[in-house]
């Protein structure tokens, strides 16, 4: 059997997802033994009634189990797969909210940002705790992360408990590549493709046809479409000459040139707030999972290849898969630091997971990265540390802020997040 577990089991949406592309594999049929867990115990409930749904009307012959202990649920997993939101729905309004108080604003606050650092404090630890019991009761498995911040979390993994092997798994780099492929009119799979940087600020360093450089194509398409111009990522593509990977309302707050300018929010079509909208959307795409598994009708179980399934299909069957990864910078980018988590592109097979070296980035792109990697780096110390003063130090850093608040503003916010937050923070930093 196949054992993988799922942490935050009860986000029902992602696990319908990866559950069904599993159940979808011949290959792997009578051989799934899915473990559940989350700590909300109705959640919990409806997950594994989700699970062995899916597996009876694919035909999967899965076994599936639940449990509100994550230790149990994870002990002699093969794979497990991290889907957490720690503080939920409450937790992201005061991220949002109370910046917004102080004229910061912002568009999903998940990755860096005054949101993305206090969404980092408070799920830091709960990932090495993870780390710590996988050591214990997994120690031969893969740790799949989907949470954000990506470029935090395995970083926390692997420099704060004894566990090593985990890898984030994001669609950023695949989206990116079809949306390159659409504009310049091709499939995916005719062009060469490499990306390299941090999770949510990569950047494709390779894009070429037959051996033929597209960047002069793509830089005629954006020049000739004012509309294509007002997307936040594609100007950072002009300025720096590589196009990003992350979608503009993402890109345009980690950086300092737009969010604090009406003009700017109104060019590149910035829209704030986004993730609230989107956390309200989701709600009501768990009512309708819940209807539909009430309902006596077939589900539409349509596969999606999300990646962490692709990832334990290559390694099972040993089809390899092509997939891009968030891991140690092991000589992986040679000018950005050895310790840091960078996104990478790599091979998956029965070996295993083979990231490929991509050597050193254009000067420019590094030197972006650096002022990213300065506010992930200093909330990683932060936690691993036991130092409050680093929070104020990576909000100070954080280019977004910075460009809008004054130092003192800076501090006062973090002290109130500290305060709303409460319990959800790390001990050491209350």
């Amino acid at each position: 059997m196949v054992r993988i577990g799922f942490i935050g089991a009860g986000s029902v949406e992602f696990t319908r997802n990866v559950v069904t592309d599993l159940c979808s594999f011949p290959e792997l049929r009578g051989e799934l033994h899915l473990s559940l867990h989350d700590i909300d115990a109705e959640r919990l409930g409806y997950a594994e009634a989700l699970a062995r749904r899916i597996s009876t009307q694919l035909g999967a012959g899965a076994t599936v189990t639940a449990s509100v202990d994550r230790r149990t649920a994870i002990e002699g997993c093969d794979y497990v797969v991290n889907e957490i939101q720690v503080g939920g729905y409450r937790a992201t309004r005061a991220d949002f909210d109370i910046p917004a108080r102080y004229g910061l604003r912002q568009t999903i606050a998940d990755t860096i940002g005054i949101g993305g650092v206090f969404r980092g404090l408070r799920t830091i630890p709960v990932l090495i705790g993870i780390g710590e019991d996988l050591a214990k009761v997994a120690p031969d498995s893969v740790l799949l992360n989907y949470s954000n911040p990506m470029a935090m979390l395995p970083w926390a993994v692997y420099a704060g408990s004894p566990f090593r092997n985990v890898v984030g798994l994001c669609h950023s780099v695949r989206d990116t590549h079809r949306f390159l492929a659409g504009l310049l009119g091709h499939r995916v799979d005719e062009l060469e493709l490499v990306t390299a940087g941090f999770n949510h600020q990569a950047f494709v360093l390779r894009l070429a046809h037959d051996g033929v450089d597209l960047y002069p194509r793509l830089r005629e398409l954006v020049e000739a479409d004012p509309e294509l111009r007002r997307r936040v990522r594609v100007e950072i593509f002009r300025q720096f000459g590589y196009f990003p990977t992350e979608s503009s309302e993402h890109s345009a707050e980690y950086v300092p040139w737009f969010m604090h300018h009406d003009e700017e929010i109104e060019r590149f079509r910035v829209p704030v707030g986004e993730y609230l909208r989107r956390s309200e959307e989701n709600i009501a795409e768990f009512d309708t999972t819940l209807a539909a598994l009430h309902s006596d009708a077939p589900l539409d179980l349509t596969p999606t290849s999300e990646l962490a399934s692709e990832f334990i299909h290559a390694h099972q069957t040993g089809q390899p898969a092509n997939i891009y990864v968030n891991v140690r910078n092991d000589a992986l980018i040679d000018n950005l630091p050895a310790e840091c988590c960078v996104e990478v592109p790599a091979v998956v097979d029965r070996d295993g997971l083979h990231p490929q070296p991509v050597g050193t980035l254009p000067p420019q792109l590094a030197a972006l990265n650096r002022t990213f990697l300065n506010v992930v780096e200093l909330t990683v110390r932060a936690v691993l540390d036991g130092d409050r003063n680093l929070v104020h130090q990576a909000a100070l850093l954080d280019p977004n802020t910075a460009a809008t608040l004054t130092t003192t503003q800076i501090r006062q916010m973090c002290d109130e997040l500290f305060e709303a937050h409460g319990d959800l923070m790390p001990a050491s930093l209350r």
